[in-house]
C-alpha cells in the first residue's frame, strides 16, 4: 500500500510501464513494421527479387569505380 494514496504501488515503475504499453506495431515512429494476420508469411519471390535488385545495383555503381578490370 501507498502511504500517500492507500491504494497498491508497485515496487519499481515497470508495472506502471506495462499498464501504459501500446502495441509495438502500432506506434507512430514504427514506420514499416505492419500487423498481419497469424501464420501469414511474405512470398520468398519478394526476397529473391529484392537481392537480384540490390546486386546489379552494386554491380551498375561499381562500374563507375576507375581502375576496375
Amino acid at each position: 500500500m501507498s502511504a500517500t494514496t492507500g491504494t497498491p504501488a508497485p515496487k519499481t515503475g515497470a508495472h506502471a510501464v506495462i499498464a501504459d504499453a501500446v502495441d509495438p506495431a502500432r506506434r507512430p515512429d514504427v514506420l514499416f513494421r505492419v500487423r498481419r494476420d497469424e501464420g501469414h508469411q511474405p512470398s520468398a519471390w519478394w526476397m529473391i527479387g529484392a537481392f537480384v535488385l540490390v546486386s546489379t545495383a552494386v554491380i551498375a555503381l561499381l562500374s563507375f569505380v576507375p581502375g576496375g578490370a
